[in-house]
């Protein structure tokens, strides 16, 4: 009998995940810092290689499936939202990674992509938001800044943006965290915490791409500026921020407000600590609001919410359904309720 090995007690490393192909995305990507944070993630959350399943829709990001040495599939545009909850509601112990983009999930996936966060099914959405489309060249997305001059808007876009964070609080979401391509330390502290979420956990991924929306996010991440405009969050500690971490939010009345610690008798005392866990969504979205240049860009874990799965909901109705119905095969169903017997 051919021996079988139990890989849940296998030593797994970064490198069980790195697929042989070749890595398709521009050099200067914020792809690949994102790839890099998921190969330092998978190897430590204790869960057998076998039962990872990466799924993506279309896009630059969707190139995901390819390049980590899991399972996968590579869906069509918009669509990963549906085949992630077949697939976890199917096989709830499979560890399931949405990967998306602005475009993919935002335009034609919205419908999917709110209803996704709404049912709740345990699965990890990364959102890579580069405020642009990358695959086809450069058109604008539903997260393009109103006025931009793209190659579908050249005069200027008209539409507000969407903010991701507020659509997964509108669309009644558990877990919103935001995390910066520049810095792959946070991306698998925060990919790792998703993980562990039960539930669906959606993680804005700020990107840059350097061919058709270069710098998009440099007030937040380039090296002169993040200090003053990164907050990163921590449950239970104070929302502090700047380079001298002499600044802070506090709530002043309904609005969230930024101070200097030391004026006009601001102490730390006053500044608003972070709870990622209350039901209330109202803080969490205010903080998922916040973008530079009049608040520093809220990072890290904003909401975490315990809730029930979806598929814990399914499997338990058919479970109940098992016990109490009366009707135990399928010839029992067909033998049940008005029938005729031909002559």
């Amino acid at each position: 009998m051919e021996n079988v090995i139990n890989t849940a007690e296998l030593q797994l490393t970064k490198k069980d995940f790195e697929s042989d192909r070749m890595v398709k995305w521009c050099p200067g990507c914020g792809d690949h810092a994102i790839l890099k944070a998921v190969e330092n993630v998978f190897p430590v959350l204790g869960i057998p290689k076998e039962k990872f399943v990466v799924v993506s829709g279309i896009g630059c990001s969707s190139r995901f499936p390819y390049y980590m040495n899991t399972y996968g599939i590579h869906g069509i545009h918009g669509r990963a939202a549906a085949l992630a909850t077949g697939i976890k509601l199917t096989n709830p112990e499979l560890s399931v990674w949405m990967i998306t983009g602005d475009g993919d999930s935002m335009a034609i996936g919205g419908n999917h992509f709110i209803h996704v966060v709404r049912r709740n099914p345990d699965i990890n959405v990364l959102l890579f938001n580069n405020k642009i489309y990358g695959l086809t060249k450069g058109q604008f997305s539903p997260t393009t800044p109103q006025g931009a001059k793209t190659k579908t808007s050249p005069q200027g876009t008209f539409e507000a943006p969407f903010n991701p964070g507020e659509l997964v609080m509108g669309a009644h979401g558990k877990f919103f965290a935001r995390v910066v391509d520049t810095n792959i330390k946070m991306m698998t502290q925060v990919f790792e915490e998703a993980s562990h979420h039960k539930g669906t956990s959606v993680v804005e991924i700020l990107e840059n791409c350097v061919i058709f929306n270069n710098k998009i996010h440099a007030l937040i991440t380039s090296r002169e500026t993040k200090d003053e405009n990164q907050l990163f969050l921590e449950a239970g500690k104070p929302m502090i921020f700047g380079k001298e971490k002499d600044k802070g939010i506090v709530l002043r009345g309904t609005q969230l407000e930024v101070v200097k610690i030391g004026e006009n008798g601001i102490t730390e005392e006053n500044i608003l600590v972070h709870d990622p866990t209350t039901e209330d969504a109202g803080i969490h979205t205010m903080l998922a609001s916040m973008m530079p240049p009049a608040f520093p860009a809220a990072l890290g874990v904003i909401r975490s919410v315990k809730s029930k799965t979806f598929e814990q909901a399914v499997w338990a109705s058919v479970a109940h359904e098992k016990e109490t119905s009366k009707l135990k095969s399928v010839d029992n169903l067909l033998r049940t309720g008005n029938t005729w017997i031909k002559d």
